[in-house]
Parts: C-alpha cells; structure tokens; sequence
C-alpha cells in the first residue's frame, strides 16, 4: 500500500479529531517507574563442578545410559531368590526354547508372542529365547550402530501386553543356554 501526503483539508480535518480525543492514560494509574538494573548478589561460594575425564575417539563412555539388555539385567527379582540363583547358574533346564535367528522383527514378535502364550497355557515355567547376538556392522562410521536388533528389542516385548501379564522375570541366559545371546523367561503360574 502505497503512502500519499494529506491533502490541507485532510489535515485539518484530522487534527480537530485528535483534539477531540482523551488520551488513554489519563484516568489510568501511573506505573511505577523502572528501577535501575542491579547485578544479583553473588552466593557466598560457587558450585564446583566435577573434572571431566578425558575423552579420546574410539574409548566407550562411562557412565553412559544402559540399552535394553542391561536394564533388563538390572530388573528386580520378582520371583523365588533361590529359583533366581539356580536359574543364573544355569542349574535350571528350560522346558521349551524358540530361536529366533534370521527372523524379521515383525515375524519374530509375532513367533515370541505366540510361543510364550502357547508356552504359559501348557503350564510351563522356563523357556528359553534365542535372538543370537547380532551381525557386526561392516561400515565403521561417527555414529554408533547398535549391534543385535533382536537381541535389544525382545525385553521390551516381554516387559509390555499381552507378555508382561504372563511374564515374571526375564534375564539373560547362562553361558551353557547361550549367553549374551539368549534370555530366560520366567512365566507366572497360570490361572485356573
């Protein structure tokens, strides 16, 4: 929109109008007016931040946050501590397994959602899960590549409906039935 000057009539037209006007701050209260900025008052000692540690590409960080599989070993006991002992001695014999190498993970969720409600309404107590432990990624690169997809996504499917209802425990799986590889699954008892 393009701006024109006013015209002399348009004006004076225009300045009898705004002599007409109340200001809108006359019956207003004034506001108080600005005090002058001031630096806060420094606290009596500063917080000291712990040294970080050096760093060099290619170390592992410490203290960095657990993958599925660790949380999953740090899990609480929720069944018999003795059971739990046997169980990660590898004392126990599972009483059904399902491998789950070479599978999607759209076809290996359904197979394990199957094979553990199969598994709790035949009244069996430990089964073993295989996922194996993954393909090395060929292509080192900046970011890291999660080794094992099967291996980091089947606790979280144990731990979420319709599983987390029969599932009691889950941990990682003795040398002897497959290590990092594996799982135990503890099941509850069925109803009935």
């Amino acid at each position: 929109m393009s701006r024109r000057k006013l015209r002399p009539e348009e004006l004076a037209l225009w300045r009898k109008v705004a002599e007409t006007a109340d200001p809108l701050t006359r019956d207003r209260p004034q506001p108080a007016p600005a005090r002058p900025f001031s630096d806060p008052e420094p606290s009596s000692k500063p917080k000291e931040q712990p040294p970080i540690a050096p760093f060099r590409v290619g170390e592992r960080a410490e203290g960095a946050l657990p993958g599925l599989t660790d949380r999953t070993v740090a899990m609480p006991v929720t069944m018999d501590k003795r059971a739990h002992t046997k169980l990660k001695r590898g004392k126990m014999k599972p009483e059904a397994r399902i491998d789950l190498h070479g599978m999607t993970l759209d076809r290996a969720h359904g197979a394990l959602t199957a094979f553990i409600l199969r598994a709790h309404a035949q009244g069996k107590r430990l089964v073993l899960v295989i996922t194996g432990k993954g393909k090395r990624s060929d292509q080192p690169g900046p970011i890291p590549v999660r080794q094992g997809v099967l291996r980091h996504n089947v606790p979280h499917w144990l731990q979420i409906p319709p599983l987390a209802q029969v599932v009691m425990q889950v941990s990682e799986a003795h040398g002897r039935h497959g290590g990092g590889g594996a799982y135990y699954v503890y099941l509850r008892r069925p109803r009935g």
